[in-house]
This record gives structure tokens, sequence and C-alpha cells, in this order.
């Protein structure tokens, strides 16, 4: 047939064509069909599909497909990256589905990054670094080795990890490095704090010094406890020290002269731990900015308030149970909004602003598990055997790490956390350095760290 006699013809069919029902055009496809070979069927199927299948991500509006995409979990979503290359520059530019997929993992969010696909290459390292968590692969070990006797003080910041020894000295180490930057010689330490200048010693000896840690020089002495000094903290702004003892009280000291201001009493077994922290809540005791001193014990802990005014009074005692084979562990969390702390019973949160009991959190097997950090998202936790990390969200925890035979102490002080920022949300930038630093039987220092990522 001629090409025009042909268009005339197809011209008169498509008029008959769209006359017909749907049941008579259905009839004359099933009719033409069997009519047809091998290569009008391909023909046929070839057409079909493009016919008949819309990428609907690719003709929606692209606030639309966010909307919907949104509503799909992250796996699918990676999934459809595979689609096309269309698909994956829609769903890698969905800024929220990605964010809000971070925040599930337990990752801080910033806001102020607009590029769209920052989020997919953020989610892409968080899954692979919760995948390590789970899989117990996220941490790395070292030693520090230098002591020559027990090693009872440790005390971490900025890097940095002091180590007071039995053996009459203090070291400063550079953790990435494993390198000692100072090393000086001091009384028996059983507590440490430092900065850029100087270092404080809590000792057995009964006593609290200030070192110079260029010289190595004692800068001052405090002398007035009738008991090993456990616990240290300072704060130069104040110019106060307050110091923790065996001898059941807490005393403040001028720190720039060593003239003792106040002692404070009430408590009934050594005074372990001593916390100087500003209050970030208010109450009718306290107003944010006030300078918060807790002390703990074996079965208490108590606030008072401190600041220009020494004298104070106990603003209020806290504990767990009236049962005295209950006991407190030796750690003591306070970031000026809540206080936590573990026992037998559990893990207890209670308000700052209210002093009310916020949760108690009770994993399997609490017993011997002691509190090292607590944060937004996330607690560090330990036993004899294992580092734990539990999501406080679900309060389940998420990884375990083994901790070698540690040096055991009751006090508490011959282990510590090392970097915190992560308890409230890893961001792919704070899950690097110091985890967790203890002392061992053969006087060397075990560290656990983030292993850098794959």
């Amino acid at each position: 047939m001629e090409k025009k006699d042909f268009e005339a013809w197809l011209d008169n069919i498509s008029i008959a064509f769209l006359s017909l029902t749907d049941l008579q055009k259905n009839e004359t496809l099933d009719h033409l069909i069997s009519l047809s070979g091998a290569v009008q069927l391909r023909h046929l199927s070839n057409n079909l599909e493009i016919l008949l299948k819309r990428d609907f991500l690719k003709l929606l509006p692209l606030e639309l497909s966010f909307y919907l995409l949104k509503w799909l979990d992250p796996q699918t979503l990676l999934t459809c990256c595979l689609v096309s290359k269309q698909w994956n520059k829609v769903i890698s530019a969905c800024t929220e589905a990605w964010q809000t997929a971070c925040k599930n993992l337990g990752w801080q969010i910033d806001d102020s990054v607009q590029d769209p696909l920052h989020w997919k290459k953020v989610y892409l390292k968080a899954i692979l670094r919760m995948k390590q968590l789970k899989d117990h692969e996220a941490f790395e070990t070292s030693s520090l080795i230098g002591h020559s006797a027990r090693v009872y003080a440790l005390y971490y910041k900025d890097g940095l990890l002091c180590t007071g020894s039995d053996d009459l000295s203090a070291k400063l180490w550079d953790v990435s490095t494993g390198q000692c930057i100072y090393g000086i010689q001091t009384h028996t330490c059983a507590a440490v704090k430092f900065d850029e200048q100087k270092l404080v010693t809590g000792s057995f000896d009964n006593t609290v010094a200030c070192w110079e840690w260029s010289s190595g020089a004692k800068t001052q002495h405090f002398r007035g406890h009738s008991g090993a000094v456990f616990s240290v903290d300072y704060n130069d702004e104040l110019d106060i020290l307050v110091s923790g003892s065996a001898d059941f009280t807490v005393k403040v000291w001028a720190l720039s002269t060593g003239t003792c201001l106040n002692t404070l009493t009430g408590h009934t077994e050594w005074v372990t731990k001593v916390v100087l922290q500003k209050c970030k809540v208010k109450s009718l005791m306290h107003s944010p900015g006030d300078y918060i001193l807790l002390s703990a014990d074996k079965y208490e802990i108590k606030i008072w308030p401190i600041g220009r005014e020494i004298n104070c009074k106990c603003l209020r005692t806290l504990s767990v149970s009236e049962d005295r084979s209950i006991s407190l562990q030796p750690r003591l969390h306070f970031d000026g909004k809540y206080i936590v702390c573990s026992s037998a019973l559990g893990l207890y949160q209670w308000d700052f602003a209210s002093y009310d009991i916020l949760r108690v959190i009770k994993p399997p097997d609490f017993s011997n598990v002691s509190l090292l950090g607590f944060g937004e998202i996330f607690a560090l936790l330990f036993d004899n055997r294992y580092l734990y990390i539990m999501d406080l969200r679900t309060e389940k925890l998420i990884s375990r790490w083994p901790l070698p035979e540690y040096r055991k102490s009751k006090r508490g002080s011959s282990f510590l956390a090392g970097e915190m920022s992560w308890l409230n949300g890893l961001n792919g930038q704070n899950d690097t350095g110091l985890v967790f630093a203890t002392s061992m039987p053969d006087h060397s220092i075990h560290l656990v760290l983030w292993k850098e990522h794959g």
C-alpha cells in the first residue's frame, strides 16, 4: 500500500476505532494482537512499558516530592537512589529526610548547614559509626607506661590526661601521642585536677597541694583535714578550692592563700566526690549563674550554695534508699540542670530545679554497673568486664567493649570517662580521642579510644 493510501486508511480506522465502546476497542486490540507476528509483539511490548510507567518523582513539583520522601525509612531512600540519576539527585537533595534519619541515630543536627548533599553524607557516616558500635568495633586500646607504683588519681581535659601515683609523682600525658608532657614530684595522689598553669592534688597524707607545671614547684599547701582527701575541685573566678575527705567533711579554701574558709559537716561516711558547678536553672533556692557545690558519700548527695558568701547551709540531701545496704556508686554527674548517680537499684536522675527524681533506669543486671558519663542522648557505663553505651531515649544498651582486669577502687577515682560532648549526640567530629581510662595492676594506664572512621 502506498504511503498516501496507508495514511488515509489509518485515519479512517482511527476515526472508526474512537467511535467504539471500550469493550469493542478491547476486542479489536485482541484481534489485532492475534494477527501480529514476533516483530509486532516486540514493538508492542517495548512501547507499552514507556506508555504505562510514569516517573512520578520526575513529574511532581520538588516540594511535593520531598513531602512524599520524608515518609520513607532511610534504607528505602538509599535503595531508591539506585533507580536513576534523577531519583538520586532528588532524594539526595531532600534535607529534611536525611536530617530526621540522623536524629533518629542520635546525631546532632546543625540546621545552619544548607548544602543538600551534606546530610546524606552525614547519614552514611553516621550509619557506619553506629554499625561499628553495634558490632563492638568502634574503639581501640593503648597504654601509658611511666609510673612505678599504683596510680589512683586520674583527670582528663582537652586531650590531656593527668595521672597521680603512690610513686610520689604526677604526670601529664598527651593522649593522642602517648607522650608525657610534664612529670613533677608530689605527695601520694588520691585526686588530681589541672589547668594550663597549675595542678591541684588531694593526698592520702590528709592535705591538698597546688603545683606549678613549668617548674614543679609547690605554690600552696592546704592543711586541715584529718583523713585522706579523695576529691578536689576549684574555681579561679571565685578563688575557691573545695575538698572532700575521709574525715567526713568538706572544706572550702581560699585558692590563692591556702586559708580554710569553712568546714561543711553532715556527712556520715567518707566524702568521695565534690563538684563545683554553675547552676543553669531557677528554683526557690537558687538562680541561673549561682555556684553550687555537690558533695557525695556512700549513701547521700548534699547540695550547698557557694560563692562570695562562704558560710552556707546544706540546701538538700538526696538519697536513693534508707536501706544502708544500698550504696551510691562513687561517680556523680552534675551539669547545672540534672544530678545523676548510680546505685544497685539503678541509675537515678534528679531535676535540679525541683530536686524531684525524673527517672530511674534499670537495665538488666545493673547491680554492678557504674556511671561514667551522662548526656542528652547517650550514657557511658561500665562494670568489671565491659564498657557500655546506653541510648537514653530507649534505655537500651547499644554497644559494649571488653575491659581488662583493671585496678578496683571503692572511691572510683582510678577510672574516668574521656571526651564527653558526644554523649549529647554524635556529629561526625566529636567521636574522636579518649573514651575511657583506668589504672592497671602493673601501674600502667589502659586507654580506650575512638577508632577512626572507616
